[in-house]
């Protein structure tokens, strides 16, 4: 079926176009044209005072809907975390697990393979935050889990999650270059997080090749006069970029706004959002605007990926077009993936259609 979707504006990724239509058939994006020069034989759908704009993408998440895939480690799981996503915008995730033993590392990566293999739609693969961090900064983790990696269990790992891991969380001082290469190697996105590591440490891993870090100034290594740190060193590499998570509880909204200053389009957003889970080894009990681990440690957010982009320009006070680009445009860019984060013939139909005076979502289309 021909589809056009007609709104005030379109946000390509990369700039804003006024009064165009963005048309669809058989789920890929045909052409973006102005209004006045829509071509006949499409189903019309109008958006006044609403912008369409690129489908957003969430790299770590561990649940929702009240499932949480790290306790569960089913398709359900992923399912509900899919739809969770689905109402906040985000069509593609990347569903996370915590330190955790290595048997359900597994299990979770058998199940994100088959749930991925089947055809479903949004999930990337597999985000492992942990277990190779750092005790002194393990925030909600659970220190009987966390050790150094050796080269057999990394090569293991490898192994069984191949095509299914992604992305894997580490502290850099938890483990030697050899180790660290061998990941870049495979072509996993290693992301420097759970961190207590010396500037020196962070910048000299970061020179390696790690690309990226994991929810800035949580669980890291703060910026100090005499010791920069892991913030430090993030904010000194032009290269790498990190993860944020926009909810006020975890950052002050000032200090995204600082960041965002000082980073540019090396920072983008995560919601780290979870479930109320009440057993298990990662209970999480919400709190209004939070989630917490049973003795009170900040453990998630509740926050979806729209919720995320309107915190950013009511609260942080960033653009609503680098908003937009902070949740899509910058972490496809991480991910190297051409075919997400942005609207343009060729593409995939992956978009949202947002409104301008409030920031709510009001349709998606999604493939």
């Amino acid at each position: 079926m021909k589809q056009a979707y007609l709104a005030d504006g379109v946000f390509t990724g990369t700039g804003t176009l006024q009064e165009q239509v963005v048309l669809t058939e058989d789920h890929q994006i045909t052409g973006i044209l102005p209004a006045k020069s829509l071509p006949s034989g499409y189903d019309v759908t109008s958006y006044p005072g609403c912008w369409i704009v690129p489908a957003f993408i969430d790299l770590q998440i561990y649940g929702g809907n009240g499932k949480l895939f790290s306790h569960s480690l089913d398709i359900a799981s992923l399912d509900a975390t899919y739809d969770y996503c689905v109402s906040g915008g985000c069509s593609r995730f990347m569903i996370t697990m915590a330190t955790n033993s290595m048997e359900n590392f597994f299990k979770g990566i058998e199940t994100a393979g088959v749930y991925m293999a089947s055809g479903k739609k949004g999930l990337l693969g597999l985000h492992l935050e942990g277990p190779w961090i750092s005790p002194a900064k393990k925030g909600a983790h659970l220190e009987a889990f966390i050790k150094k990696p050796t080269r057999d269990e990394v090569m293991l790992l490898l192994e069984k999650g191949k095509g299914i891991v992604k992305m894997i969380t580490l502290a850099p001082e938890q483990c030697d270059d050899e180790i660290i290469q061998l990941l870049l190697d495979h072509g996993i996105i290693v992301s420097a997080g759970h961190s207590n590591a010396a500037y020196s440490r962070a910048k000299q891993t970061f020179q390696m090749g790690i690309p990226a870090a994991t929810h800035l100034f949580n669980a890291m290594s703060p910026l100090q006069g005499r010791e920069p740190g892991m913030v430090g060193a993030i904010y000194d590499d032009p290269k790498v970029m990190s993860s944020i998570i926009c909810d006020g509880v975890h950052v002050d909204f000032a200090s995204v706004r600082i960041s965002k200053k000082i980073m540019g389009e090396r920072l983008f957003f995560i919601t780290d959002a979870v479930s109320t889970i009440r057993e298990g080894y990662y209970q999480h009990i919400f709190k209004g605007d939070r989630y917490t681990v049973p003795d009170g440690t900040l453990s998630g957010s509740c926050m979806t990926m729209i919720s995320t982009c309107r915190n950013a320009v009511q609260k942080a006070g960033i653009p609503l077009e680098e908003s937009l680009k902070m949740c899509s445009a910058y972490p496809a860019a991480l991910l190297k993936d051409p075919f997400l984060g942005k609207i343009q013939a060729g593409q995939y139909a992956n978009f949202n259609i947002i409104n301008l005076q409030n920031l709510e979502l009001v349709h998606s289309v999604f493939y």
